[in-house]
């Protein structure tokens, strides 16, 4: 599909993956690109998503549109993010059939793999068991549209895609310590706690738990493809491959923030899911992608553009 012909819109096109995603998509040609804003579309609601397609007729849809946050969030939140993910989505798709749209990209989460998946995490296993209990709600809800588009595409014949990435970080992410992640979380705590002269920050958990991170350029790419090529639900992991505990991912954060105090561990609180890695060879068999932007070189970026625009990053943005 040549993007640069069709009228596309994203959800979420105004948040953290959306900003990365549109600039991809113009630098394509794709001048009919559409942002929904929360103050004119709630996408939770029929009603919503129906003035949407009618007002914009939209040939693609690419689905970024979240409501989600770290594990505090999660916990404070498993009924809220399960309704808004899972309305999102059902509108969003049945909509899109009802408006005769030619392609639905659905962007999942890592969340929907099973606690104990083996790593690196195959598609294979998505169904293998219940997810983390913290951040199973949003994580099925995901899961569920996936689903959604495949029966889609078996009874209706829409052409759809369904993508997998791992967690993100970079510019533009969401610093509120209430809410972000963890690379933008320990970011945010870093400079403060240097730019106070603490001689320690405490972060949650053991530090035991691994993690993988995908540089959101990268991501963005990888969903493009997906529109670009894909046309059935089949689930793509987009990954690096390369896995880092928390606790050498906070030594890592301290180093390249340049904060001298030192790291203490609060065990009261989660770890999480134990692993996160992912195997990411049909990422490059059905879409010709991998990823590019070294760790060190995206948390370097990602910090440079935090301490650049402090004030203005540190609150959630719909």
């Amino acid at each position: 599909m040549d993007l640069a012909t069709k009228r596309v819109v994203v959800t979420g096109g105004a948040g953290f993956l959306g900003r990365h995603l549109i600039d991809r998509l113009y630098a394509r040609g794709c001048t009919q690109v559409v942002v929904p804003r929360r103050t004119q579309y709630d996408l939770t609601t029929e009603d919503g998503v129906h003035r949407l397609y009618q007002e914009h007729r939209p040939q693609v849809v690419i689905h970024l549109a979240a409501e989600v946050g770290g594990i505090g969030a999660n916990m404070a939140n498993p009924g809220r993010y399960f309704f808004a993910n899972m309305a999102m989505a059902l509108h969003l798709i049945e909509q899109a059939r009802i408006s005769g749209v030619e392609k639905f990209v659905q962007t999942g989460t890592i969340c929907a793999y099973p606690k104990f998946t083996p790593v690196p995490f195959r598609e294979e296993e998505l169904w293998n068991g219940y997810p983390e209990e913290t951040n199973a709600p949003y994580g099925i809800a995901k899961k569920a549209a996936m689903v959604m588009l495949d029966g889609y595409r078996r009874q209706y014949g829409m052409k759809g895609a369904f993508i997998l990435p791992v967690n993100l970080y970079g510019p533009w992410d969401n610093f509120d310590l209430n809410t972000s992640h963890v690379i933008p979380a320990l970011i945010r705590k870093c400079v403060e706690a240097q730019s106070r002269g603490d001689r320690s920050m405490v972060c949650w958990g053991t530090g035991s738990p691994s993690r993988e991170f995908l540089y959101v350029d990268d991501a963005a790419e990888g969903i493009i493809r997906s529109a670009e090529v894909m046309d059935e639900p089949t689930p793509i992991n987009l990954g690096t491959g390369m896995e880092i505990t928390i606790k050498n991912l906070v030594e890592l954060v301290v180093k390249l923030t340049g904060f001298n105090g030192t790291v203490q561990w609060d065990s009261t609180k989660p770890d999480g899911q134990p692993r996160r890695c992912l195997d990411t060879g049909r990422a490059q068999e059905l879409l010709g992608w991998k990823a590019h932007v070294g760790f060190e070189e995206g948390l370097r970026r990602t910090i440079a553009w935090y301490r650049a625009h402090q004030t203005a990053s540190d609150s959630p943005r719909n």
